[in-house]
């Protein structure tokens, strides 16, 4: 098992005839994602890779029965796009745009939220790596061949560091169920504690490895979850050990802007919580292992 995407999930690809998203969508075939379709108004009744294109997503749902999409529209329509796919039913859905406006992705959240919570679609991201599931599908723009099949289950705000962590463990011989990135922005889809609910419900999941940042209430809301909630063992990493407050580092959400959400005070959370806390990036393969 795994979560979000398997191989028999069908995906389609909103902005499919772009260069970005033509590119992603060539290596999610490949990988083997079961990619039925792709989304670029105006070209309804096309083929592009071999697949029918639409003019819109309902078009889509209602043609292939897609469950999954992700999104490859430049910022200033992204947050249209994310909300046409909650529209038409889409039950996941990952969006790789970064540079979305704030307050367009406020326009998202309380959209979505106007959705029965059974059929309330999952996003993840923007601005994240999406979501691979070792073996059978990747919806996103990770480097499928770090990835192989195994217990360890990983959510990411930095798509980078989730990679590192997964090359890791496969030099050790260890794989992953799922791996989600939740994106680095501000206001992004989803939090570490809605994944964390999936993976605690995952029988083939033992360990799970959050990786974290500076900013925001997230990281210790996931903290309090899994004291709580969680049965199979958490392992976190927190990024941002020595950055400055009030500026920002790298990702938007990535800034220390009040008590709380520096990487210390992160890291003193997660291990008041009884969170095994990774030291240092470089030791993700060697403390997990340790845990299984």
């Amino acid at each position: 098992m795994s979560i979000i995407v398997n191989e028999k999930t069908p995906v389609i690809v909103q902005g499919f005839t772009g260069r970005m998203g033509t590119f992603h969508a060539e290596e999610m075939i490949e990988y083997g994602t079961n990619l039925v379709g792709g989304i670029a108004p105006g070209k309804s009744g096309s083929d592009h890779l071999g697949l029918p294109v639409f003019d819109t997503v309902k078009d889509a749902v209602n043609e292939t029965g897609a469950e999954a999409s992700i999104v490859f529209v430049p910022p200033p329509f992204a947050a249209d796009a994310i909300m046409e796919a909650a529209d038409a039913g889409i039950a996941h859905c990952v969006c790789i745009t970064d540079g979305i406006p704030a307050q367009d992705m406020m326009k998202v959240k309380r959209y979505m939220r106007t959705k029965r919570v059974e059929k309330r679609m999952t996003l993840m991201g923007p601005n994240c790596a999406g979501v691979i599931s070792p073996g059978k599908a990747l919806l996103g723009i990770m480097p499928g061949h770090i990835y192989v099949n195994g217990p360890v289950g990983i959510i990411g705000r930095s798509g980078t560091l989730g990679y590192e962590a997964a090359s890791q463990l496969k030099a050790l011989g260890i794989g992953v169920s799922t791996s989600v990135g939740i994106g680095g922005d501000p206001i992004n889809g989803s939090s570490f504690t809605d994944h964390l609910k999936a993976f605690e419900q995952d029988p083939e999941t033992s360990v799970v490895c959050v990786i974290g940042e500076i900013g925001g209430p997230q990281e210790a809301q996931a903290a309090a979850f899994a004291k709580e909630h969680m049965h199979k063992k958490v392992v976190a990493y927190i990024a941002g050990l020595s950055a400055p407050k009030g500026r920002t580092m790298g990702h938007a959400g990535a800034i220390v802007t009040g008590p709380g959400e520096s990487a210390a005070e992160k890291v003193e959370i997660m291990k008041d919580h009884g969170v095994t806390v990774v030291e240092r990036p470089s030791d993700f393969g060697g403390v997990i292992s340790k845990l299984l």
